[in-house]
């Protein structure tokens, strides 16, 4: 296992990092936490989870796992987030989260998911810096972190804030070009850097053809996928959502014959990708809440399945139909409110899909 610093917290992290919200089956505990153990037995010491992954079962796996590592002896941090903005919300959540992980303070604790500046202005007005101050200095957490989606630059002014000893940020081979920015930030600032979404919600492995770019003789496309990451020199974790033991297995193996490019081998591989990765939906679905109840990530993986495949509509009313049980005309409910939009970890134009698809 590789170990790089946590910006300057003093913190060796484990590159490869392990994310809480994609296990095959949350309801077998014991499986969940074998999966966990084996990822501290095989280097990963950077746990990463969230009160709303699968409705609060993921932290109380993670704190039956942490407590089986600690009867080990196996070195772990755990790190876990709040969508609460005010003083007496966040104190009510970590107090709960603290029971569930089985800890008496996180090490890397998140303000969740600031999406756009106006969002993070008016969190900010609810006292949540001052809440997150307090807490770090009572001992409830060891580092104030941030989750961010803000793209290109837009994360520098979230960054001035200077209270921030780290990001958890969308980073992989099917978006760099437009987090690339805001990585250029992180670095200025020597943050820890953790990448979420290395596979890139699922797509990357699931199109290998559009990603020779990265793939070396001999890698799967998912080795590739991690080790492009694991190519950044300044990032401090890749955070990989396992579902079991053979993703762990996977990955594991591609951390143990990994060979680092340098710098400059790096930046050819970027100049490679091709202008059709740009667009894509990495199903989020933070888009899911539409006041006219259209399936919104349905629509948008449709869409996706039409710019990957481009076999014309047709091919996107057969995903529809096939995949979702959906007819492009229901998109057609959309009144343009623009809620979904202000919600896309992407900026995608979201309304002019739906007229689109409407319109086939």
């Amino acid at each position: 296992m590789i170990y790089r610093d946590y910006g300057v917290t003093g913190k060796k992290v484990s590159l490869l990092g392990f994310g809480g919200m994609r296990f095959a089956n949350i309801d077998n505990t014991d499986e969940c936490i074998r999966t966990m153990i084996k990822a501290a037995e095989g280097g990963v010491n950077y746990f990463d989870t969230a009160p709303g992954y699968f409705e609060t079962k993921s932290e109380t796996v993670f704190g039956k796992a942490l407590a089986e590592m600690r009867r080990k002896n196996l070195p772990y941090y755990v790190a876990t987030k709040t969508f609460k903005s005010t003083n007496d919300a966040i104190r009510r959540e970590i107090e709960a989260q603290l029971k569930r992980l089985d800890v008496d303070a996180i090490d890397f604790y998140h303000i969740w998911s600031i999406i756009t500046l106006e969002n993070w202005d008016a969190r900010k007005k609810e006292g949540i810096l001052t809440t997150f101050r307090k807490l770090k200095e009572e001992g409830l957490i060891r580092h104030i972190c941030v989750s961010s989606h803000l793209i290109q630059d837009k994360i520098e002014t979230l960054l001035k804030e200077g209270v921030f000893e780290g990001v958890l940020f969308g980073y992989s081979a099917l978006n760099f070009k437009t987090r690339e920015k805001a990585f250029d930030a992180i670095r200025a600032k020597k943050l820890g850097a953790v990448a979420m979404n290395p596979l890139g919600g699922g797509l990357i492995p699931g199109h290998p053809e559009l990603f020779g770019f990265i793939m070396r003789p001999g890698e799967s496309v998912v080795e590739a996928a991690l080790r492009f990451l694991w190519d950044h020199r300044d990032l401090s974790v890749a955070l990989v959502g396992f579902r079991g033991e053979q993703d762990l297995a996977e990955a594991l193996s591609a951390m143990e014959k990994y060979q680092p490019r340098t710098e400059a081998e790096l930046a050819a591989v970027k100049e490679k990708a091709g202008d059709s990765l740009e667009g894509l939906c990495t199903g989020c679905a933070y888009c899911d809440d539409c006041p006219q109840d259209i399936p919104i990530p349905y629509y948008m993986d449709a869409y996706n399945h039409k710019l990957l495949k481009d076999y014309g509509n047709s091919d996107l009313k057969d995903r529809l139909n096939w995949q979702w049980n959906l007819v492009p005309k229901d998109a057609g409910k959309c009144t343009e409110c623009g809620q979904c939009e202000k919600t896309c970890t992407q900026h995608l134009p979201i309304v002019e899909r739906l007229k689109y698809i409407k319109g086939i």
